[in-house]
């Protein structure tokens, strides 16, 4: 290998670390509801690109910053809402349900953005997409960058919150023990719809920053980041909020450098392999959650 060839391995590997923050916050939004409620909502990545969507009203009406706040803003009244249909009012001893209902918002959510606009891509903006920090032959993506540093402001907020708010503090009690954090006079109800209004800022932050990086939204986007968001839920450790982030990140990387390597259509064949790789390996995660009792 010359050192151009290197260098351009070097360059996919970077930028899909950088756009791996994007599936680090999609799966973050994963498992802080599975670490309060022990559910999957296989809704989110698809409620997280309709948030993105949602966005799009602000576009010609203010600047691009103000575009991805309202893409949060709507994606955490998506996570609400889908609490309220898929969760609230629905028995929690039956995983069945609440896993189907999921299913069925996903698909709700995929044909509603399907004919509100006829299945055509929409551009959506991207900051800094021409200011690129350039090394030589190798460069860093202003967009990218943009990106991550958004990724990584609102880890650093979502880890403020559970550690230093009252919120926090219910989340993480009704994630150990629901009946004790109940009897200690916190609402269970109230603490889940927080917590999915909160994956829900996340995911819209998400969905935006996917659409920036590409540069268009489409509704083909859900699926692929549902299926890279579980991905990492579960490479990272079911329930972990710091392997979801370096699980996305590793999972970005990894994508960018199979497509480098064997293209664009068998880039996530190897994503799925990677995924067995630990299951078989390592199935507990990378931050695999203590067994026995609390």
């Amino acid at each position: 290998m010359d050192l151009l060839d290197l260098i351009d391995l070097i360059q996919a590997l970077t930028d899909g670390v950088l756009f791996g923050t994007t599936y680090a916050l999609i799966g973050i939004g994963f498992t802080l509801i599975f670490g309060v409620m022990h559910k999957i909502n296989l809704s989110y990545a698809a409620a997280s690109i309709g948030a993105a969507y949602l966005s799009l009203v602000l576009v010609n009406l203010v600047p691009a910053p103000i575009v991805y706040l309202g893409a949060a803003l709507a994606g955490g009244v998506l996570g609400w809402l889908i609490y309220l249909i898929c969760f609230r009012f629905i028995p929690l001893e039956n995983p069945l349900a609440t896993l189907m209902s999921t299913v069925g918002m996903l698909l709700a959510i995929e044909e509603l953005i399907s004919h509100l606009t006829l299945g055509m891509p929409q551009n959506y903006p991207a900051l800094f997409a021409n200011s690129n920090l350039e090394f030589g032959s190798f460069f860093l993506r202003g967009d990218l960058l943009f990106i991550f540093f958004l990724g990584c402001a609102a880890m650093f907020a979502l880890t403020m919150l559970l550690k230093r708010t009252k919120l926090g503090l219910a989340t993480r009690a009704v994630a150990q023990q629901a009946t004790a954090a109940q009897l200690c006079g916190m609402s269970v109800s109230a603490t889940n719809g927080a917590t999915f209004v909160i994956a829900g800022l996340l995911g819209g932050i998400a969905g935006s920053m996917a659409g920036a990086a590409i540069g268009v939204l489409s509704p083909l986007m859900a699926m692929p980041l549902t299926v890279k968001g579980l991905v990492v839920t579960v490479i990272g450790g079911l329930g972990s909020i710091p392997g979801a982030i370096i699980a996305g990140l590793m999972v970005g990387g990894a994508e960018n450098l199979f497509q480098f390597l064997r293209g664009v259509s068998e880039r996530d064949i190897y994503v799925m392999l990677l995924l067995f790789v630990f299951l078989t390996l390592k199935p507990g995660g990378l931050f695999a959650a203590p067994g026995g009792r609390d």
